[in-house]
C-alpha cells in the first residue's frame, strides 16, 4: 500500500461516499487514447485499488458498454467494497451514427439496469447523467433518477457538465452528492462558475481532465508538435497554433514544479486539489507510472501564496481552442429544457 490510505478522505456532498482526493478516469481502458488490452487494465485497476485508489469512474458511453465489463472483472474477487464506483448514463448511440442525449425519466431505470449487469454488482456508489438532455426538464430526469435510490440501486446521484442554474434545479429536485465536468489549470472558466454554485449547495465537484487531456504532461511538455495521427489532435486544443500557445502555458506550470520538486502533472493536480475539499481529481490513464506519478500528487502541499501565483501565471481564458470539436460543444456547460 501507497500513503493514499493515509490521506484524508473527502465526503461527496452530503452523501456517506467518501473517497480519496485523487481517483481513476477508466474512459483511456477502452480504447479512448489508443489501443486497449483487457487483461492488462484489469490488472491495472486492481493495481491501482491495492495502492489505495477507491475511486472508479466509468460510464455506459465508455466502449458502449465495454468499460462497465472490464470493470466486472477487476472488480470480481473482493475488490468490489474497496471503492466508490461511479458511473454514468445518458449518452446515446442514434440510428445511423452520431450521439445523442436521452434524460427521459423512462430511459433511467432501463440505463441503469443495463449497467449494473454490465459491471456485475447490486448497487452502483455514485451515479451521474453524463450529459444534459436539453429537451427534458432536469427535475424529470433527475427525479426518475431519485426512484433508482429508494429502490437501492443508487447510492447517490449526481449530473455532469451542467451549467449552474439546472444544477440548482436539480438539487432542489433531489440532493446531489457531486457535479462532474472538465476542471484544470488550463480550462477554468466554465468549471469556476460550476464551483460558484456548488459550493454554496454543499455538492462536491468531480474534475475530469485535471492535466488537460495530457497538455499538462511531460509527453506534450516535451513534444514541439502533435502528429495527425495522434488521438489527441482531434481536440482543437492541439491542433497546430493552439497546440504552441497551451504548450507555452504548460512551461510555465513546468517551472513552478521545479520550484516544488516535483513534476508538471503532480503541480497541477496539487493545484486543483488545494481549491477546496469538495473537489476529487479522476485523471484518466492505463499505465501504472502515470497513476503513481498522479497519486503522489496528494503529497505536494501548496501554500495560499503559491496557488495564487500559479493562477496567475496561467490566467483564466488563456488556453487556444475549445474543449471539443464544435458538435460536442453543444452538449457541455448547458441548462435542461423548463420545467
Amino acid at each position: 500500500m501507497t500513503g493514499i490510505s493515509k490521506v484524508t478522505k473527502r465526503q461527496l456532498g452530503s452523501s456517506d461516499l467518501k473517497c480519496a482526493p485523487v481517483g481513476l478516469g477508466c474512459m483511456s481502458l477502452s480504447g479512448a487514447y489508443g489501443a486497449a488490452d483487457d487483461e492488462e487494465n484489469v490488472k491495472f485497476v486492481r493495481y491501482a485499488i491495492d495502492q489505495g485508489i477507491d475511486f472508479l469512474d466509468s460510464s455506459d458511453m465508455y466502449g458502449w458498454g465495454h468499460n462497465e465489463e472490464v470493470l466486472a472483472r477487476a472488480l470480481a474477487d473482493g475488490y468490489r467494497d474497496k471503492v466508490v464506483l461511479a458511473s454514468k448514463f445518458g449518452q446515446v448511440q442514434l440510428e445511423g451514427g452520431g450521439m445523442g442525449v436521452n434524460g427521459r425519466p423512462e430511459y433511467v431505470p432501463e440505463a441503469c439496469d443495463a449497467s449494473l449487469k454490465r459491471l456485475g454488482v447490486d448497487v452502483i456508489d455514485l451515479y451521474f447523467q453524463h450529459r444534459v438532455d436539453q429537451d427534458v426538464p432536469i427535475e424529470d430526469t433527475v427525479g426518475a433518477m431519485a426512484k433508482l435510490i429508494d429502490a437501492g440501486k443508487v447510492r447517490a446521484i449526481g449530473i455532469c457538465e451542467a451549467k449552474p442554474e439546472t444544477i440548482r434545479r436539480a438539487h432542489a429536485t433531489h440532493p446531489l452528492a457531486a457535479v462532474q465536468s472538465e476542471y484544470s489549470l488550463l480550462y477554468r472558466d466554465e468549471a469556476e462558475q460550476i464551483r460558484a454554485a456548488t459550493s454554496e449547495l454543499g455538492i462536491s465537484f468531480v474534475a475530469y481532465s485535471p492535466l488537460g487531456r495530457g497538455l499538462l504532461t511531460d509527453d506534450f511538455i516535451n513534444a514541439e508538435t502533435v502528429a495527425e495521427d495522434d488521438p489527441h489532435y482531434r481536440h482543437p486544443r492541439f491542433s497546430q497554433g493552439n497546440f504552441q500557445q497551451n504548450r507555452e502555458l504548460a512551461l510555465r506550470v513546468a517551472e513552478f514544479a521545479v520550484q516544488k520538486k516535483c513534476s508538471p502533472p503532480q503541480l497541477a493536480l496539487a493545484w486543483l486539489l488545494g481549491q477546496g475539499d469538495d473537489v476529487v481529481a479522476i485523471p484518466g490513464t492505463k499505465r501504472a507510472s502515470r497513476f503513481d506519478e498522479n497519486v503522489a500528487a496528494m503529497g505536494v502541499s501548496l501554500s495560499a501564496d503559491e496557488l495564487a501565483a500559479i493562477s496567475a501565471a496561467v490566467p483564466v481564458g488563456a488556453a487556444a481552442g475549445t474543449r471539443y470539436p464544435d458538435a460536442q460543444m453543444k452538449k457541455v456547460f448547458v441548462d435542461s429544457a423548463a420545467n
